[in-house]
């Protein structure tokens, strides 16, 4: 992979720490980060916000060296994050996004390109069946995507394919920084089998965008879109030197490059690594 990109996915299903010491893993982190890990109710989602903060802190470790205590991460009014540590300026658009869902978290990175990245699980809430849950949904779809998901008699199969259409949309507007005010019915995704993925903005085709899509296993779908680093809202803009010091022909070679595909860790291969070096905060 390219110096800056990164693909990492933990599966935290297995993973089962006593209320103690998830406390005491919590501690490593910066102070507003344990607040807002802290104000989730459930234990489930305190360990996912958890580990995708973990991530994040030892995302920027590794491309940049920097250690973990040191690290300044923000985010935008919209919610996607940023580096705001100086030795960001080696990347000019750097940027990442981590997602959680179910039992994955996971993060993608991009040196140059905006990234997005999305997780999606197959659970409802409250065990809401799964057609019920869906068409509250309706709206945000296109009618050739919605017809795609309802083509089928199997409830369970519409589950999934609205499941990885949500994903894709997830994925682009996470990649601009877009936040809940974009309205996902102005994307219409075409796939062939869910590869070869394209979009349509407001009707038209985008030609600087490329998406790839993950099945994780039978319930967990993962999108990641690649695109020009202009695109992004102007409060993401404002946080970078948003540089583009590349040719078009470059620029397409480079986008039309397979995606590596995501690097596996288990919660406690990523604890190891994140706090080899204690945190002062």
């Amino acid at each position: 992979m390219e110096k800056g990109e990164r693909r990492w996915i933990v599966n935290i299903s297995h993973w089962n720490p006593s209320e103690d010491h998830f406390l005491s893993l919590v501690s490593f982190l910066p102070s507003h980060e344990r607040s807002a890990i802290k104000r989730f109710i459930r234990f489930e989602d305190r360990k996912r916000a958890f580990v995708s903060r973990l991530l994040q802190y030892t995302l920027v470790h590794d491309v940049f060296g920097i250690p973990i205590d040191k690290i300044l991460i923000n985010r935008t009014v919209e919610g996607k994050p940023y580096l705001k540590n100086s030795e960001g300026a080696f990347f000019p658009n750097f940027n990442f996004n981590a997602s959680h869902h179910g039992n994955y978290v996971g993060i993608a990175s991009e040196p140059s390109y905006l990234v997005g990245f999305d997780i999606v699980s197959d659970s409802t809430p409250n065990k809401e069946a799964g057609l019920d849950f869906i068409n509250n949904f309706s709206s945000h779809f296109t009618t050739s995507e919605w017809r795609d998901i309802m083509k089928t008699d199997n409830p369970f199969d519409s589950l999934a394919t609205f499941c990885r259409y949500w994903s894709l949309k997830e994925a682009f507007v996470k990649a601009i920084g877009a936040g809940l005010g974009f309205g996902l019915h102005r994307l219409e995704f075409n796939h062939n089998n869910w590869t070869n993925i394209s979009v349509c903005i407001d009707g038209k085709e985008s030609r600087d965008w490329r998406f790839w899509h993950f099945e994780l296993d039978q319930h967990h779908w993962a999108s990641v879109a690649r695109g020009r680093p202009t695109e992004t809202r102007k409060s993401f803009n404002k946080t970078s030197s948003v540089v583009e010091d590349f040719k078009e022909e470059d620029y397409w070679n480079e986008l039309r490059l397979p995606d590596e595909g995501f690097t596996f860790w288990t919660v406690e291969e990523l604890i190891r690594t994140a706090i080899q070096e204690p945190c002062s905060c």
